[in-house]
């Protein structure tokens, strides 16, 4: 589609007017009327705004001139997996996994491969063919090639350290001691939890992106244990493979 294209359809699916949408960009109708007859095409100012308002990449509001991928792992990204800055916009170099709320979530490669390969063994890749591409296709990428600039200097790898021991010293019964956490996007692990009282609640945001990993408990008998953690809470819990049956086991305000 091009740009008249998507801004219509942007517009009529969220169930807004021309007027409405020029009060929200600070424009005239006129100029939403242009846009979408194709005599003129927004500023980039103004494709800020409008990826801001619709929850979009610019390269979506520009009929997708060009193939997004994560310069950190590679992955293909749309506007659902893309990483986003402080302010809440769309970053369009990451996914939400390398990039969250404007920090880079790894500084290792290795640590990027062995997540990497855990993935692409479910799409048929053997452990060695996985380990191999991504080796060959990560330098590439401009994180890595730019990482002296772009990297924190071992802060957000301090803060992790920081909150593993912090797990740890709750000495939870069963659970393994932690060695790595890695980020996992909220839709992915937002089980459903039955508390006390019999209500059913979830804990974290489908949007967010948090720090956390899987282990099998110490009891063994099939269940796996659960960490995950934001700048604000530690929740701790057990469940069967795929996330079947969850209990909550601990849940800890930092």
């Amino acid at each position: 589609m091009t740009t008249k294209d998507v801004i219509y359809e942007l517009r009529t699916q969220k169930g807004i007017s021309q007027d409405e949408l020029a009060e929200k960009l600070f424009v005239t109708r006129q100029a939403v009327s242009r846009w979408e007859t194709g005599d003129t095409v927004p500023n980039t100012e103004t494709l800020k705004m409008l990826s801001n308002y619709f929850g979009v990449s610019i390269n979506t509001l520009l009929g997708e001139p060009r193939k997004l991928i994560c310069q950190c792992c590679g992955m293909p990204l749309d506007d659902t997996l893309i990483g986003k800055n402080k302010d809440g916009t769309l970053n369009e170099d990451y996914c939400k996994w390398c990039y969250a709320d404007g920090t880079y979530t790894y500084s290792s490669m290795d640590d990027l491969i062995d997540v990497c390969v855990v993935h692409m063994a479910k799409e048929g890749f053997t452990e060695e063919q996985a380990r191999e591409y991504m080796k060959g296709m990560l330098p590439g990428l401009d994180y890595w090639k730019r990482y002296e600039v772009l990297s924190d200097d071992g802060q957000f790898e301090a803060y992790k350290r920081k909150l593993i021991d912090e797990i740890n010293s709750l000495s939870v019964e069963g659970l393994p001691k932690i060695e790595k956490l890695i980020p996992l996007v909220g839709k992915d692990v937002n089980l459903p939890y039955r508390l006390p009282n019999g209500s059913i609640v979830r804990f974290v945001d489908d949007d967010k992106t948090y720090l956390g990993t899987q282990l099998p408990s110490e009891f063994g008998e099939g269940r796996l244990f659960g960490v995950l953690a934001g700048m604000d809470f530690i929740l701790i819990s057990t469940y069967e493979p795929n996330g079947a049956d969850p209990e909550l086991v601990l849940y800890k305000h930092r």
